[in-house]
């Protein structure tokens, strides 16, 4: 049944709207913050869900793998997460600290910077491919030799770089590989001795 007056104004129609709005806007101030927040995150978990995968297929540390990912998934994430590689790390998730370095068909790649399916078909090594079974990669021979690492958490991008510095031509002295490391911060300041571990795989000519 209608309530309203046959002769409401637009003048009423306009109260009414604000008093509603008003109402609301009330309504939701009231409501606790833990609640809004559980909202948003459900709300979050919906969007993701409704976002398509996508087939995927990748060649991880030798391994050939038949994936599906979010379209927005970076190639870090897909490492840590999915495929719990954890040995790239997440440090500023904005290229600028170099932890998350892994190859990509040879080639040094800021893994936080980089979506997994744009590297569809492609060759990928973590730290965790470098050794072979039980033997470790001459880089990261000589970064034990050299305490090359205090904390550690930066070596596995400092060691995937190192190797990819030593690879492009790139360690002919000390300036160079300063100047080619560049881009992986050591908060603890061991630079002095990744380059002398850089230069001492460079200098015994081991194949990396």
């Amino acid at each position: 049944m209608n309530t309203e007056p046959e002769n409401a104004s637009p003048h009423d129609d306009s109260r009414r709207t604000f008093l509603k709005q008003s109402t609301l806007l009330t309504a939701m101030a009231l409501v606790p913050g833990p609640v809004v927040s559980a909202a948003e995150a459900k709300l979050d978990e919906r969007v993701a869900e409704a976002i398509e995968q996508v087939p995927l297929s990748l060649k991880v540390n030798g391994k050939k793998l038949k994936l599906s990912v979010e379209p927005r998934t970076t190639l870090l994430d897909l490492l840590r997460e999915q495929l719990h590689l954890n040995g790239t790390k997440k440090g500023c998730d904005y290229g600028q600290c170099g932890a998350c370095t892994v190859h990509v068909d040879g080639q040094r790649v800021n893994s936080c910077l980089s979506f997994a399916v744009m590297h569809d078909g492609k060759e990928i090594t973590t730290i965790e491919g470098l050794a072979d079974g039980d033997k470790l990669h001459p880089m990261q021979e000589a970064f034990v030799k050299h305490d090359g690492f205090q904390c550690g958490y930066c070596t596995p991008g400092q060691i995937m770089s190192a190797v990819a510095c030593v690879r492009e031509g790139h360690a002919g002295s000390e300036g160079e590989i300063r100047e080619y490391m560049s881009g992986n911060i050591c908060r603890c300041g061991a630079y002095s001795n990744i380059v002398a571990a850089i230069q001492d795989v460079k200098k015994g000519g081991q194949k990396v």
